[in-house]
């Protein structure tokens, strides 16, 4: 294995597990003695993305001026920054609560941008020959830490402690300072930081990849609320649609990032992802069982797996100088969408039903194929064969 390459996909995991704790504590938010309105819960996911537009800024600037390893170990502070705002968070109620959310929401944002941009480059660098490939499996990485994160998290719910696991992370992602990194070769100084690295060219794909976490964020941040509030569903019916949520994400991403892309053009999986988002988002205000809820949300993360990890390895492909600038960008375009799915179902709730949203959320299709359609056509080999 190369030298590095453990730091990245442990890096992954933890990112995975950190980004969907404020989701999986949807009901536990809810309810005594937090007591969250929908409104405030929404609210939770503005500072994230102010968090996530700072990333997207400064990342090139930062691997400029601190190379590749001091970006990875800022990112990786910042995060645990966060697991210990949120840690603090369970022995607190009120307005003192509220505000350690905001700042943890803040401080993943910001960490998330980081840690991403640095990860989602470096795997394209450490695995040059199938950077699409390597790309997509490290987000299949993340994927399966968020599937896992929210069962564990529900688990020590069930004993009072939720708060076990944040602070485990805290732990974890401190420790991750001590593993190699890979050595930052004459590609790391050749880099293009600030000002010069942006270019007009880079932003259909944040386009992309914004309207997309858009269509996540109404899915993964929701599930729980969508299941146990307004279906009147057991809790862990709403855990367990979350978690296979993110499964359904993470196989589709181990399972297409593996194929050649000879035996399924990789083009042809990025124009039909966004008709499945579609279908699902068609599908869920329709059902009302638990079983069938499950099984729709586990189908919405298969849809969605692949269209964020090839808009990245497209989007590096496309700018290879300026890799670490365009993976910080769409990581921050992630983020956004992220916060806009989720913060902003919230108040639109007292204007129309979650389901009625839904059922509209389908429309993002249509942005979504025409942007795979052109940022897969503006590179026309695989973006594997040019990481």
């Amino acid at each position: 294995m190369k030298r590095g390459s453990t730091a990245v996909f442990t890096a992954g995991f933890l990112q995975g597990a950190a980004f969907v704790l404020i989701p999986a504590l949807g009901s536990t938010l809810h309810g005594a003695p937090y007591d969250l309105s929908n409104s405030s819960y929404g609210l939770l996911y503005f500072p994230e993305i102010l968090g996530a537009v700072l990333a997207a800024l400064g990342a090139g600037t930062i691997h400029q001026h601190l190379g590749a390893k001091g970006l990875f170990r800022l990112g990786a502070l910042v995060n645990a920054a966060a697991m210990a705002c949120l840690t603090l968070a369970y022995f607190r109620s009120g307005s003192f609560l509220f505000v350690l959310l905001l700042a943890e929401t803040l401080l993943l944002g910001i960490g998330f941008g980081l840690t991403n941009a640095a990860i989602n480059r470096a795997a394209s660098l450490l695995f040059a020959g199938a950077a699409a490939a390597a790309v997509t499996i490290l987000n299949a990485v993340i994927g399966g830490a968020t599937a896992v994160s929210p069962v564990l998290l529900h688990g020590l719910s069930q004993f009072g402690a939720w708060n076990v696991w944040p602070g485990l992370l805290l732990l974890l992602w401190l420790g991750l300072l001590l593993l190699p990194l890979a050595t930052e070769g004459q590609t790391d100084r050749q880099e293009l930081g600030g000002l010069k690295a942006w270019h007009r060219s880079m932003l259909p794909f944040a386009l992309g990849v914004m309207v997309y976490a858009i269509c996540e964020g109404s899915f993964g941040s929701w599930a729980d609320v969508l299941v146990t509030v307004d279906r009147h569903l057991p809790a862990a019916s709403g855990a367990l649609a979350l978690s296979l949520f993110w499964g359904g994400m993470t196989v589709a991403r181990f399972l297409l990032g593996a194929i050649p892309d000879h035996w399924l053009p990789r083009r042809v999986t990025y124009l039909v992802a966004p008709l499945g988002m579609a279908a699902c988002f068609l599908l869920i205000p329709a059902l009302t069982s638990a079983t069938a809820l499950i099984l729709a949300f586990t189908a919405a993360g298969f849809a969605c797996g692949i269209y964020y990890p090839y808009s990245m390895s497209y989007g590096i492909a496309a700018h290879p100088q300026e890799g670490t600038q365009m993976a910080g960008l769409l990581v921050g375009a992630l983020m956004v969408g992220e916060g806009i799915g989720s913060s902003g179902l919230g108040p639109l709730q007292s204007l129309l039903p979650l389901d009625q949203i839904y059922r509209f959320s389908a429309l993002w299709a249509v942005p979504l194929l025409y942007l795979a359609w052109r940022n897969s056509r503006v590179v026309q080999s695989d973006a594997g064969n040019h990481g």
